[in-house]
């Protein structure tokens, strides 16, 4: 009994259909993550390229032929984007129509009347290179990312192996050989992508449930005002790095920050003044910190910085350097911007709460500051 090849197609477009409207629905339009739109658009490609060659052998073909083949080719793009903006950026518009459009002109000037396979060598080299590109960009990303990146990237080398073997066959043999008909024709790549589709819809579903649940792990640790850690985040992650620091001599240093005379900007100026101030300064921490360093609120107008591999010296300089960038910005202010003074206080080399100690030692340092008469430094006592 042989499979009717009109038959599996139209299954196979009811099959895409439904995984499209279920991704869209289901992911998109909760996640609205980029790849999840490129996943939809590979599919939208795929319905659309595999209903247009249900025109063969109609007065249509003549079009739809090579329409459905750039569609496809389209598609194949679609899914190489996707997997490429999960690890680094989109590609350039040329990037994803210059394979689509010159198979287009291939299949337009290679009979499509008569020809069902016109320039079907472009369209299998062309869906060969970029599923094994999807394929390699899938299994370049950090596998920190995600955990479904094994199985896509698998998944998409399998597809792509495939479409070698279709294209060399294709080639070698042509479209009307029993090598290419038994092994890589219309129902045996039908079969193959439906299972294929399936699956990897599933593990793109995989993919949006997890960036959900990494934006809302991201919106739970920082501050919504601000951007940087909140209390609770910056806790978390000094307790781990410290943790990573327990079994080395490598010192780590934590300051407190805090603004001088803050409540008079809000009394004179208004709370939004307050804001946009909070976010001048948390934007002064970050770009002087360094990528290693970890930047929070601590709460009000209060910043906390943990410092790995760094002494009370480099701590000190860090401190200089936040005020004089905070400086920096004062001529996009209408009013003048506060001050602030710090306490420094060393990591201490053992204890149940390393963490808590030094909050509470540099706690101290900044009242000794604000005593001294504010905007300045001053250390913990050790």
């Amino acid at each position: 009994m042989r499979l009717d090849v009109v038959t599996l197609q139209v299954a196979f477009g009811v099959i895409a259909l439904t995984l499209l409207v279920l991704f869209y629905g289901v992911s998109v339009r909760r996640s609205h993550s980029t790849y999840s739109k490129w996943w939809c658009a590979a599919i939208a490609c795929f319905l659309t390229g595999t209903g247009l060659y249900l025109l063969d052998g109609t007065d249509h073909q003549v079009w739809a032929n090579p329409a459905g083949n750039a569609l496809l080719v389209g598609g194949s793009t679609c899914v190489w984007a996707g997997a490429r903006v999960l690890r680094t950026a989109a590609p350039r518009p040329w990037q994803l129509l210059a394979a689509p459009a010159f198979t287009l002109i291939a299949s337009a000037l290679d009979d499509p009347a008569a020809n069902t396979w016109s320039a079907g060598g472009t369209l299998l080299g062309c869906m060969t290179f970029f599923i094994g590109l999807a394929s390699i960009e899938t299994w370049r990303i950090d596998p920190g990312i995600t955990t479904a990146q094994r199985p896509l990237a698998i998944a998409s080398g399998v597809l792509g192996l495939y479409y070698l073997g279709r294209w060399l066959a294709f080639l070698a043999a042509g479209p009307h050989s029993e090598l290419f008909g038994t092994y890589f024709g219309t129902v045996p790549t039908t079969l193959l992508t439906m299972v294929l589709l399936i699956m990897v819809s599933f593990t793109m579903a995989t993919l949006s449930t997890e960036q959900a649940l990494r934006d809302l792990r991201a919106q739970a640790s920082h501050d919504e005002l601000t951007q940087v850690l909140n209390r609770r985040g910056f806790l978390d992650l000094a307790h781990a790095e410290i943790g990573r620091l327990r079994t080395s001599d490598t010192p780590c240093t934590l300051i407190l920050a805090d603004m001088d005379h803050f409540k008079q900007v809000n009394d004179t100026y208004g709370h939004p003044a307050g804001d946009t101030v909070l976010q001048a300064v948390a934007a002064a921490c970050t770009r002087s910190a360094r990528s290693t360093d970890l930047v929070g609120r601590y709460g009000g107008e209060e910043f906390v910085l943990l410092l790995p591999g760094a002494n009370m010296d480099t701590a000190e300089l860090l401190t200089g350097l936040i005020s004089r960038t905070l400086r920096s910005m004062q001529p996009t202010f209408d009013f003048p911007l506060p001050t602030i003074s710090y306490g420094i206080a060393p990591l201490a080399p053992a204890g149940a709460d390393r963490i808590g100690a030094a909050i509470a030692a540099a706690d101290t340092a900044l009242y000794a500051a604000k005593n001294l008469g504010r905007n300045r430094a001053s250390r913990a006592r050790h």
